[in-house]
């Protein structure tokens, strides 16, 4: 458990898909004043959960930070449409975008060799003799 699992715990009980927050709310949520850095760095609240706690919190609830005002101190939290063990992992929206566009025949073997040893022997040797033949 984080220290943002509050945070996390926050948003998993809120049914909107767009929550607006102040950085003192979110202060008083969490229990403790978030790092200067915050203020300071949009970095701090990209949407990346392999490299950032704080969004990993977040994105374990099902959203993403958008609209960050650092000014202003606040931003907006949206929900991701994606369910599941996908909110861990969330996709490219292309992922599977080529799916059933094609088919391979289950009796086709394709770790079989396309030529034979013999006429692989006769291309590289045609390769090599280009490759040694005198320049003009």
């Amino acid at each position: 458990m984080t220290k943002y699992a509050p945070l996390t715990r926050y948003l998993q009980s809120k049914p909107e898909t767009r929550l607006p927050l102040t950085f003192a709310e979110l202060e008083r949520l969490l229990g403790f004043p978030l790092p200067p850095s915050a203020r300071k760095h949009r970095a701090w609240w990209a949407n990346n959960p392999a490299s950032h706690v704080n969004a990993a919190a977040w994105h374990e609830a099902g959203f993403q930070s958008q609209d960050v005002d650092l000014q202003g101190e606040k931003l907006m939290f949206v929900k991701l449409n994606i369910s599941g063990d996908a909110q861990k992992k969330p996709r490219h929206p292309l992922w599977g975008c080529m799916k059933d566009m094609m088919w391979i025949d289950p009796t086709l073997d394709l770790t079989a060799p396309i030529y034979t040893d013999e006429e692989m022997e006769a291309f590289l040797d045609a390769k090599t003799a280009l490759l040694n033949a005198p320049r003009e």
